[in-house]
């Protein structure tokens, strides 16, 4: 008898982190051979294979770090390339993030098996491929509503030919939804920094992407009953709100005055600039300001907004808004004196804090290395060379400019960092839920010291 198609795939992911790090890396390998090649580049000459292998990995784990502009250095088929790896890419993370998830919900015990379904509203194998069609379905008519939006944008107000008013809107949504940031102009899309249907389309684009698929589906659905929503669906909502207002807010305060930034414009453009910089630090990785311009306080508020990342599932980076949200009711219950974490009325099991503190502290220790090696490799300060870290290893992809100049062992480890941070969470996240075991014994308690 043969076996159901769904329960056969899973067979085949007993080991997450080898189809991980082989899939991702595969797609990095075929993209480097294309962007090599003299076709790939405007001068008809082979590009340097560093080059080749840092656009290439840029693309697929959806960062949008670059050693040259994309528009002067690529040829067409060289842009094509790139546009298949970030589909690619954001594709791929969203689906197998799908396929883990049905994973768990197979080899956890009843219990655990349970509050997977309920959270992530993916209940049986069975289910697989009509949720892997939802969301590639999802991500091809979201992109092509964005698409028409900026390709419409770009032929009335700015006189663009219809072909490449098309191509041009093709390309930056398909970077916008899988949060890449890549751009076809030299300045990010420093050029529209006031226009809102440009920036406001790219802002929902992102959103739209890095919000996780489980969330999009979930209010699809129930979207008139807010009582019925998943703890996961509130905890990504409510942060991303909450963080998206503060970034915004606080971008303006610090800014406001800075000729080099924010100066210049009027009232609206400074609110509609700061709404854009809070969105894309949370793994856009568009600018619509000169990154090396913004004062020190802000260039931290990058950072700790990039640290955190989008929603779980989706094509954004970082630690993620619900491993944030996890953080903060872990602390609010603890401050209050309460023995069990609790989010609206339901219980967050341990394994589920535990794995929230694991990835944290890990991708904290990533960076901070890193940062270390890369202040002894490169010659930029420590404000601008953490800035770098940070992006790479939560794939957002801002950069303050000292990316090309770095030497070539900074810029080789920029790639470890990039791939790192994206194929590390969902290999870490996996990886710590099916090793989770029932202990048959309990050793005696002994209290340290903390703090």
């Amino acid at each position: 008898m043969r076996r159901p198609w769904g329960r056969a795939l899973l067979d085949r992911f007993q080991h997450p982190a080898q189809v991980i790090v082989s899939g991702f890396g595969s797609a990095i390998l075929a993209g480097t051979g294309l962007l090599a090649s003299p076709m790939a580049t405007s001068s008809g000459e082979p590009a340097e294979f560093l080059v080749a292998l840092f656009t290439a990995t840029s693309a697929v784990c959806l960062t949008g770090l670059v050693l040259v502009d994309t528009a002067d250095h690529w040829s067409l088929f060289g842009e094509l390339v790139i546009m298949a790896l970030m589909q690619v890419g954001g594709l791929g993370i969203m689906t197998l993030a799908t396929l883990f998830t049905v994973l768990l919900a197979g080899r956890l015990g009843l219990r655990a098996r349970l509050f997977v379904q309920a959270e992530t509203k993916t209940p049986r194998a069975a289910d697989l491929r009509r949720v892997v069609r939802n969301v590639v379905l999802f991500s091809l008519a979201a992109e092509l509503v964005l698409a028409v939006i900026l390709a419409a944008r770009f032929a009335l107000a700015y006189g663009e030919a219809p072909g490449r008013a098309a191509y041009l809107g093709i390309f930056h949504s398909i970077s916008s939804f899988n949060n890449a940031g890549f751009a076809l102009w030299p300045d990010s899309v420093i050029r529209f920094a006031t226009d809102p249907w440009i920036i406001l389309t790219l802002t929902a684009g992102v959103i739209l992407g890095g919000i996780g698929f489980p969330v999009v589906f979930e209010l699809a659905r129930s979207w008139r009953r807010p009582r019925t929503w998943s703890v996961l669906t509130r905890i990504t909502l409510t942060v991303s709100a909450v963080l998206l207002t503060l970034g915004t807010m606080i971008f303006l305060a610090t800014e406001w005055t800075n000729p080099r930034t924010l100066g210049g414009m009027d009232d609206p453009g400074k609110f509609l600039t700061s709404f854009f910089l809070s969105a894309m630090t949370r793994s856009g990785g568009f600018n619509s300001v000169n990154m090396d311009e913004l004062r020190p306080s802000s260039l931290l508020l990058c950072e700790l907004l990039m640290f955190i990342g989008g929603g779980s599932a989706g094509t954004a980076g970082g630690i993620k808004v619900t491993t944030f949200g996890v953080l903060l009711f872990m602390v609010w219950s603890e401050l209050r004196g309460e023995p069990r974490v609790n989010a609206w009325h339901r219980r967050l099991p341990s394994p589920t804090q535990r794995q929230a503190v694991t990835i944290t502290l890990m991708s904290i220790v990533l960076i901070a290395f890193s940062t270390y090696l890369l202040l002894v490799l490169t010659p930029h300060n420590l404000d601008f060379v953490l800035f770098e870290a940070v992006s790479a290893a939560t794939t957002n992809g801002m950069s303050t400019g000292i990316t090309p100049e770095s030497t070539v062992a900074g810029q080789i480890l920029l790639i470890l960092l990039m791939f790192v941070g994206r194929t590390g969470p969902l290999t870490l996240g996996s990886a710590l839920a099916l090793r989770e075991r029932t202990r048959r014994y309990e050793l005696p308690e002994e209290r340290v010291i903390v703090g």
